[in-house]
Formats: C-alpha cells, structure tokens, sequence
C-alpha cells in the first residue's frame, strides 16, 4: 500500500509542469525593500528597511511617510506591511518596525490610515509593542498579513536571545494572531501563554503564507542548517530552543527535548538557504505551480517554488527559478496575477513575474 501511494504521488508530482517566466522592472533605486501590498485600485505599497513606507500610483513613486523613531541597524529597521482587507473603506495600512519610541528599542506594529489623495499617511497607532529587538538588529523578524480569518498574523524573531521562543510570556520567536486592533484574536492557545501568542518554539519568521483552505505556513531560517517551512497549528511548539546562551548547534525542532514539537514539512538541511517572504500561488495561469509556494531566498539568490502535497501537509515536488537577480526578500501575487518580488540590495527593486504556460507534454 505504501509502494503504491509513493507511485501514485511521484506520477502526480512528474505532472507538475513548471511555467515559462519572464520578469520586467517595476521599481528600481530602492533602499532595501522589504514587504510588498496591494490596494483595491491595483496601487502597490512598499517598504524599505531604510526606513520609508511607500506607493506606487501609475508608476510614479511615493513616499508616504519615513517615521523618525525607525531604528536601522543590521537586520532591523522598516519591515512588514499589510494592506487592511477593508481598505477601500477604513484606508488602514499596517507595517512593522524597529521604533526607538519607547526609550529602548523594540518591534512594534502601527496602524496607519492613508490619505484620500494617497500622499501621507495619519492617524499613527501603535497597536502591538515591545516585541523584543536586539541591539545589532538581529532577528528582528517580523512579517505581517491578513490571514483568511480577518486577524492580523505576524511572524517575529528571536532577538537572538535564547530564552525567548520557549518564553510563554515573550512575543519573540512566536507567530501572534491579533485583531486589527492590536488586541488578542479569539481561539488563541492563552493559558500560560500571552493572549497575543499563536505558536511558539520559533527562530527568525520571515514568511507568512495561506492556503485557500485556510492552512497557515510559516518560513523561518535555521542556523547553518535547516531552514523550515512549517504549517501553522494553534499551540504548537515548532522547537527551537538554543540555551544555555544562545547555542546554535542545537536542532531547528528538537524533538530530543521537545518529542511533542512540530517538525517541519520542508526543511533546507546543510547549508541554509534563508527563504525569506512567499506566497502559495492561485490561477490557471500559474499551471503547475498552481497551489504551490513561492519563496524568496536571500543568501541562495533565488526564487524555490515548492510544490506541496494535495493535503497540504508535505512536499511533492521543488523547482529553482530567477537565479540572476541577486538576494531576493519577498514575494507577492499581485491582484493581476503576476508574481511581484523584491530584491534586498540599497539598490534595490521590485520586478514582476509573470508566467507562459508551456503546451501540454
């Protein structure tokens, strides 16, 4: 039986034909950018890790706002952006950063509301604070989107401290699931654990991704080994916990000490190749890779699409693509369908991807 369904699922996998790309320039003179979104008109909004939130209407760039609290320094700095699903009524554009608001730095999400003319922003509100940032940056996470509940999920780093992840009390190393608000999601694990807390046991989550059945995904990069892909389970403890110190040679999930921990359904092994922001792609014209999940890889400079099983609980089949654009951060369905990435460079960009399905075999 075993056999037999190893045989079914490698016919299914062999027919997974990848689409032919073609990619074209959208952005370009950016300053490391980090999170990419969508407005309901088409209009895309940006961040740079230097620390500017930004628009592009009719191809001409905007910058809508560059807070002066944003402290970047190494990994930290302006980072995730989500686009409010109501956005065509409420105006609400969220995004997560590295602040010096609060005296000592920290990892705070703040809710802004985008002028009608779509040139500045008001309103701030810092809606989730003291999510633990280190001093050189390091860790600092923190991706932020709407999942198909309406909640705000949000992935954050470590802080490399090695108390953090298993720290039911600490935001760092944790996926959090929040209203729009700020304030705790309802069917959060609680108990012992802060009421922001969805999962835990994480290192550094750069990647947040759902499925159209509502299965969440986190991607995370290990440490000289085993970055994950990890589905997201109310509670679960992913297993990441580097102590005494910050001892990176433990495992990624170490189920040695944690035989209840998650492990992962994609890992990189040896060496690493820090998958950073993805998306699982929708649409006929995405022809084999319809439903699978789109990476950004930073140190591997590509784009690995990773095609998963129909459960959604495991890998099929994995292809390598766009190895000619250097460190890529993120990557987006755009609502016209094509795929838009950016590159971490300070001279950075964001390039659209679009598909030729080849003819049938």
């Amino acid at each position: 039986m075993l056999l037999a369904l190893g045989l079914l699922l490698a016919a299914g996998a062999a027919c997974r034909v990848a689409p032919q790309l073609s990619a074209s320039t959208v952005v370009s003179g950016l300053s490391n950018p980090w999170d990419i979104g969508f407005g309901p008109g088409g209009e895309m909004y940006f961040t740079e890790r230097a620390g500017r939130i930004n628009v592009l209407v009719g191809g001409q760039r905007r910058v809508l706002a560059a807070p002066a609290d944003v402290r970047t320094v190494g990994e930290g700095g302006m980072l995730g952006l989500a686009v409010d699903p109501a956005f065509a009524t409420n105006r609400r554009l969220y995004t997560c950063f590295v602040s010096t608001a609060g005296g000592a730095p920290d990892v705070r999400i703040v809710r802004w509301v985008v002028n009608a003319a779509a040139t500045g922003m008001t309103n701030r509100d810092d809606i989730l604070t003291g999510i633990p940032a280190n001093p050189t940056g390091r860790h600092s996470g923190c991706r932020l989107r709407f999942g198909p509940d309406g909640f705000l999920w949000v992935g954050t780093g470590d802080a490399a401290l090695g108390t953090n992840p298993q720290d039911p009390q600490s935001l760092g190393g944790k996926v959090l699931r929040i209203t729009r608000a700020g304030l705790p999601a309802p069917g959060n694990p609680g108990g012992r654990f802060r009421p922001e807390i969805y999962t835990y046991g994480h290192r550094n989550v750069q990647g947040l991704a759902f499925a159209a059945d509502g299965k969440a995904y986190s991607i995370e990069h290990g440490p000289d080994r085993d970055d994950e892909v990890n589905l997201l389970v109310g509670g679960s403890n992913y297993g990441w916990d580097p102590v005494p110190g910050y001892n990176e040679a433990v495992p990624m999930t170490d189920l040695g000490k944690f035989p209840n921990a998650r492990p992962a359904i994609w890992s990189s092994g040896f060496p690493t190749i820090a998958p950073s922001g993805g998306v699982i792609l929708s649409g006929t014209q995405w022809a084999g890779w319809n439903k699978a999940l789109a990476v950004a890889v930073l140190k591997g400079q590509q784009l690995r699409v990773i095609g998963l099983t129909p459960d959604g609980r495991g890998v099929e089949i994995e292809w390598t693509r766009i190895q000619d654009r250097g460190r890529l951060r993120v990557a987006v369905q755009g609502p016209d369908g094509a795929l838009y990435i950016a590159t971490d460079s300070p001279q950075g960009e964001i390039f659209r991807v679009v598909s030729t399905p080849p003819p049938p075999a």
